[in-house]
């Protein structure tokens, strides 16, 4: 089903901005922030509030946890060291990481189960949206960073043309604990998914460490543990990128996750015209969406599809997600529609 709603939807509570997205400058970050915004209702429990945000996976990851603050602040300080750890083996910018490994050699003899998992999942998602997700497009999101934006189009497309040869996730070779790309210049960008990994493994840490009310946020990738206070569900709203005094629309989750994907706020050129979501199949940015939002049972696979969704378009994209168990969308067109998939009424909130 495809609902059309008003872009006109007001926010009179009290809220928090979450920010920017990973695999991104930080500097990006002050202007991403308006992606999301989580509503924290004024606290009239027992329960103590923590927030605490460090600048990790070039993004901020904030956590927010209620409970007792001696028990639960070390637990948090658990969850960003394994964020942290998760950023050591899945960053394509530090060379001691094994992904800027693989993608310098085009291959990795003992590769860390987690960073095999990772890709394992990644090419089922590929496979699952037609690649339309794929993390072997990297080749050429180097190519639109380094100025492709500034060329004529018959040249864009000759470049984007010799390159294409090398996205396909089909061509990653994973035996035991080994990993190997089947062409040379290869490359993989975990960008679109393995911040939403992060935000899942911080919250498992949190809940063994026993937080029953908490919400990571991983520049915009968010996940939720139980109720706040007071027995309410989450409140998260979006932001029309048009007007950021006004909400897109609001979602109550309890126990899933929401991530979105936007062409609004990051560009590789000074006038906005080349957005950084690539459709890996052509090589060009997409077309037809300024945004999708997805809320799936864990934050990983709402990453993936959002930006999947995101390439595919409104039609296709709304098939996809009626298709998928346990997962809804809202996509924000280009002429700043919206649409929603059957089951997104269910997380609405009311003005």
């Amino acid at each position: 089903m495809i609902k059309h709603i008003p872009l006109h939807v007001r926010s009179k509570e009290d809220h928090q901005t979450l920010n920017s997205r990973f695999g991104f400058p930080v500097a990006f970050i002050a202007v991403i922030m308006a992606l999301f915004v989580v509503v924290i209702a004024r606290q009239e429990s027992d329960h103590a509030r923590l927030s605490r945000a460090r600048q990790m996976m070039d993004t901020y990851f904030t956590i927010i946890a209620y409970g007792d603050s001696a028990e639960i602040e070390p637990v948090i300080d658990r969850a960003f060291s394994r964020i942290a750890a998760i950023e050591g083996f899945a960053s394509i910018y530090d060379s001691g990481a094994e992904a800027f490994i693989l993608n310098q050699t085009g291959k990795i003899a003992e590769a860390d189960p987690e960073l095999i998992g990772i890709i394992e999942r990644a090419n089922n998602v590929s496979h699952l949206t037609d690649s339309a997700f794929d993390i072997t497009v990297n080749p050429i999101l180097k190519l639109w960073k380094l100025g492709l934006w500034q060329k004529p189009d018959v040249q864009q497309a000759q470049e984007i043309k010799a390159l294409l040869p090398l996205v396909g996730s089909d061509m990653i070779t994973i035996d035991g604990k080994s990993i190997n790309f089947q062409r040379e210049g290869m490359s993989i960008c975990l960008g679109g998914i393995a911040k939403g990994y992060a935000v899942d493994a911080a919250l498992s840490v949190l809940k063994a460490g026993g937080v029953t009310s908490a919400l990571v946020n991983g520049g915009g990738d968010i996940a939720v543990i139980g109720l706040k206070p007071e027995y309410e569900p989450w409140l998260i709203e979006m932001e029309n990128p048009d007007d950021r005094l006004e909400k897109l629309a609001s979602f109550k989750v309890v126990g899933v996750a929401v991530a979105t994907s936007g062409n609004y706020e990051r560009y590789f050129d000074p006038q906005k015209k080349a957005h950084h979501i690539i459709d890996p199949r052509s090589g060009f940015p997409a077309q037809g969406c300024i945004s999708v939002s997805i809320i799936a049972e864990n934050c990983e696979m709402a990453d993936a599809l959002a930006t999947a969704v995101f390439v595919l378009g409104v039609d296709d994209g709304l098939a996809l997600i009626e298709r998928l168990d346990g997962v809804e969308g809202m996509i924000v067109d280009e002429a700043r529609e919206i649409h929603h998939s059957g089951g997104m009424s269910q997380y609405e909130a009311g003005e």
